[in-house]
């Protein structure tokens, strides 16, 4: 399958980008762990099947500092050690999140009381927003079938600059 639309070419696909990612800019400078940010939108990208995602946040993730090991664990965080009890709330909403039509409630409240117990209010909000962002960028990605693995460091910060 070839690429079937590339939205930084287009006018309009470049100018809502660039909004899109100013949101997201809004998230990454939260008090949120940035690691926390990384994980939560590898796990939702890897439930929406986003190649480009997960390339980009594998790849941003590990030049931040992050092991290949939690790396290789995300998809399987419960039956991993290597999380924190926060990061696994995390990813427990981001999963619950992300599959909406999967369950009448969304979150449920055994997730959302976890949340409280390790992030603040400034924090959840930042939490809400990012899956909310992160499953956004996976429904513009999939549709046009943007590929995984062209990905190097920085470059999505380089192309909405």
């Amino acid at each position: 399958m070839e690429t079937r639309f590339n939205l930084m070419e287009n006018e309009f696909g470049s100018k809502f980008a660039k909004r899109f990612a100013n949101a997201g800019l809004v998230v990454h400078q939260s008090s949120l762990p940035a690691s926390t940010q990384e994980l939560v939108s590898l796990r939702a990208s890897q439930i929406n099947g986003c190649g480009w995602c997960i390339d980009l946040h594998t790849k941003e993730a590990a030049a931040a500092g992050e092991s290949a090991v939690r790396l290789n664990l995300v998809a399987a965080w419960r039956e991993s050690t290597v999380f924190t009890e926060a990061e696994r709330a995390a990813l427990a909403f981001a999963e619950e999140g992300t599959r909406l039509a999967d369950a009448h409630q969304g979150v449920s409240d055994e997730t959302w009381d976890q949340v409280r117990e390790h992030y603040d209010d400034d924090q959840i909000a930042a939490l809400i927003s990012l899956v909310a962002l992160i499953n956004a960028a996976n429904r513009l990605a999939v549709p046009v079938h943007m590929k995984g693995g062209s990905y190097e460091v920085g470059m999505f910060a380089a192309a909405v600059n």
